[in-house]
């Protein structure tokens, strides 16, 4: 039988794994580390032992009796020869190494000393999760090099040829104001003469309708008899004013006996109770009581809520 074995597996679940006749295996927390070398290490449970807790707790026995299916009284003798065995062995000088947990030996005082392997991470938060060493990050490097190399190439500057002194921009410019002062200029006298042609048209126009009224001659002058006509008038009588009912609803029933027994309940209480028809679903709902103000009606859902039933709710109908 490989005691180490299930002491392993219990180390992932508990923090304390007795081991009878032995001592007992510790764990405790510890975080993610970083080392300066670009080390990354996860969380993980560290191991300890200590053989001063020596009291059988019976979850070591129990786990293997129900593994290997056998009683625990069985297991027990097992495993208790199993860490005699062990014992003896510490005695003799040699030492005793566990599997994925670590080694143990007894020191010059006959005490027994642990160094755990942490080459298994009982933590199974950090499952899937492994130590690794990230690349050192060479920007420094660079920019030295970088530095070396502009201090070793030399750099040439070619001097650029001055351009001699031209007129001919001047002369471009100089026909471009020209240009758009001669459009400017031919602009404004169309404008001037355009506006002073239609003042003339405009003034002929009107004497020639002035002289056409002056001529015009009316022949009868006479008024004109209209016939009479007689007008049925039909007077719409005004739309009569829809007025909103609001509910406080206490409640919605499937069956109609269990809301006419609420209507009861709440009459008995004081409340002017009254059944107020079906929902979209189907469910009978009962009032505690209608309003024709919606002021008063949200007074009274308030106190409702505050003295009978949370879950009321208000309901306006027309």
């Amino acid at each position: 039988m490989k005691l180490e074995h299930y002491i392993a597996e219990l180390l992932y679940r508990y923090n304390c794994v007795m081991v009878p006749n032995l001592g007992a295996f510790l764990t405790q927390m510890k975080s993610a580390v970083i080392h300066d070398s670009n080390s990354f290490y996860p969380p993980t449970k560290v191991i300890s032992f200590n053989e001063q807790v020596v009291t059988n707790d019976g979850l070591l026995v129990s786990y293997i009796a129900d593994a290997q299916k056998t009683s625990y009284e069985e297991m027990l003798a097992k495993v208790t020869e199993q860490t005699t065995a062990w014992k003896d062995k510490l005695q003799q000088g040699e030492r005793l190494d566990l599997s994925g947990i670590g080694e143990l030996w007894l020191n010059e005082d006959g005490k027994i000393q642990f160094q755990p392997h942490n080459t298994v991470n009982y933590l199974t938060a950090s499952f899937g999760l492994s130590s690794f060493a990230s690349a050192p990050v060479t920007r420094e490097v660079l920019k030295e090099e970088v530095t070396t190399l502009e201090e070793n190439i030399p750099f040439v500057f070619t001097p650029e040829e001055r351009k001699t002194f031209s007129i001919r921009p001047y002369l471009k410019y100089a026909a471009i104001f020209l240009l758009a002062l001669s459009t400017g200029l031919t602009a404004y006298r169309y404008f001037n003469v355009n506006t002073h042609t239609q003042q003339i048209v405009q003034e002929e126009a009107q004497e020639q309708v002035a002289k056409h009224i002056q001529e015009a001659t009316f022949f009868d002058m006479e008024p004109l008899e209209l016939p009479s006509i007689s007008l049925n008038i039909t007077t719409k009588t005004a739309k009569k004013e829809v007025v909103r009912m609001h509910h406080i609803v206490a409640g919605a029933f499937r069956f109609r006996k269990n809301a006419d027994k609420k209507i009861r309940q709440l009459k008995r209480l004081g409340f002017n109770a009254s059944y107020i028809g079906t929902n979209a679903f189907g469910l009978h709902m009962v009032n505690y009581g209608s309003y024709t103000d919606v002021d008063a009606a949200l007074n009274a859902l308030k106190e409702i809520k505050k003295t009978q039933n949370k879950e009321a709710w208000l309901l306006s109908t027309k």
